[in-house]
């Protein structure tokens, strides 16, 4: 059986006054009339109650207090007698010391106010050596001794002893300074000499690295100049191979191959362009005679016209052409003004009765067969390309697969490799944690009114 110990008492008595306020904190709170309406009494009497307590508690303090300070009070007197009694005791206790071991004749100062100082005192001066013959009793002063002749006398030789020490001292003292000025004499002699000689060599070193100096300047000033002639030289050298290569170039020889541009052989870049060579223009006017005289059909005059929109053009009034019969030769000098005026000015320009188309137009629909050939070349053209492409296509395709299939092999392998490390974890833990949270975990939450 365990004994109950005062701390023990007191814990549960806490324990117990903090349930008590926490169900009449419950109460209270979680009553919604007395809590929004007011009123509640039992607070009332509660405040009431405890007031009377403290009340009550306040004056215990004070009579305790009160009863406190008196006994305080009284301490304090009994202190004091004490120690009233203690100092009287002192002072005795030290009147008596003071009569029995501090008397006046026992005193170091009893003599000069001793009554029988005179009966008891000696003459002023027994000897030079008296001991009573102080520098304050004025018995002796300086030469006023018993044996002042034997003194003199004394003091006499030992001045003619000091003398002599003196002038002998004196004497050393002549020779060891003369001694130290041979010696520094003949030491400065010796400095110089070696201040000389190293002047000396400090000046052939001079002279010698001041012809050093100057073969290295001169060998320098030498070494510039014909750095300098080269330099000339190369300059000029770059100089006459820039004029040459800008007479050479493309931007004066006026190169076409400068104006090729990066788009493609039919495309040019206006900055650099300088205009259609003879050969081009002469190969434009080939290919034009060629689609003249293959789209040249003459039609019977009146010729209709053409309900196709042209472009606007400054009319010119052309001469009169002679009449064309069908299936009649045209001559070369007439077909040459009849394709530049088609050129220039527009199938306005052509003469009475004879239209001239321009490339893809035909008044009889009759496609020759050299355009039916370029159609049918760059169909091949764009059929190649086109299978180009496809088969490019088709190559980038089938790698991509390759990767994608890499890539979901490496992915499958990873998350394999996570699955079964999830699973060795998810033992672990089923292992480790044996202690699962049931509902009464739970419902311990949100039971106080805190």
């Amino acid at each position: 059986m365990e004994v109950a110990q005062p701390k023990d008492l007191k814990e549960d008595f806490v324990l117990a006054k903090r349930r008590h306020a926490e169900l009449v904190r419950q109460k209270r709170i979680f009553n919604a009339r007395n809590r929004i309406i007011g009123g509640d009494t039992t607070a009332w009497d509660a405040q009431v109650c405890d007031q009377n307590i403290k009340a009550a508690t306040e004056k215990a303090r004070d009579e305790a207090f009160a009863a406190e300070m008196r006994q305080n009070d009284k301490i304090a007197c009994l202190s004091e007698n004490r120690e009233r009694r203690d100092r009287k005791n002192l002072c005795k206790a030290i009147n008596d010391f003071q009569q029995s071991f501090q008397r006046p004749e026992t005193r170091r100062e009893f003599d000069l106010s001793d009554p029988l100082a005179l009966k008891k005192d000696r003459p002023a001066r027994q000897s030079d050596y008296d001991a009573r013959n102080t520098i304050s009793g004025m018995q002796k002063f300086m030469g006023e001794d018993l044996n002042f002749h034997l003194r003199k006398k004394f003091q006499e030789e030992q001045n003619r002893e000091w003398s002599l020490q003196q002038q002998k001292e004196q004497m050393i003292g002549r020779e060891n300074q003369k001694c130290a000025e041979d010696l520094y004499l003949k030491t400065r002699l010796q400095f110089d000499e070696t201040a000389k000689h190293l002047q000396n060599l400090e000046t052939a070193t001079r002279k010698a690295v001041c012809a050093t100096v100057k073969e290295f300047n001169k060998n320098q000033a030498l070494e510039s100049a014909e750095k300098k002639i080269q330099e000339r030289k190369q300059e000029q050298e770059d100089n006459l191979a820039e004029i040459s290569n800008m007479l050479r170039g493309d931007l004066l020889s006026e190169n076409p191959q400068q104006a090729a541009s990066s788009f493609g052989p039919h495309r040019v870049v206006p900055d650099r362009w300088k205009g259609m060579s003879q050969e081009q223009l002469e190969e434009i006017r080939l290919v034009q005679r060629q689609q003249v005289q293959e789209k040249l059909v003459p039609v019977p005059a009146p010729l209709p016209k053409p309900s196709a929109p042209h472009r606007s053009l400054h009319h010119h009034p052309s001469p009169p052409a002679p009449a064309l019969r069908h299936g009649s030769v045209l001559p070369p000098a007439f077909l040459e003004h009849l394709v530049t005026a088609a050129v220039t000015l527009g199938p306005r320009s052509c003469p009475q009765g004879v239209y001239v188309p321009f490339v893809g137009e035909d008044k009889s629909g009759v496609i020759p067969q050299r355009l039916q050939e370029e159609e049918r070349q760059r169909d091949m053209d764009w059929d190649r390309r086109r299978i180009q492409k496809a088969r490019a296509t088709l190559l980038f395709e089938q790698q991509q697969q390759r990767l994608q299939r890499g890539l979901r092999r490496a992915l499958d392998c990873s998350n394999l490799s996570l699955a079964r490390e999830q699973l060795l974890q998810k033992k672990h833990m089923k292992e480790l944690c044996t202690n699962h949270a049931t509902e009464d975990y739970f419902t311990q939450f949100n039971t106080g009114s805190r």
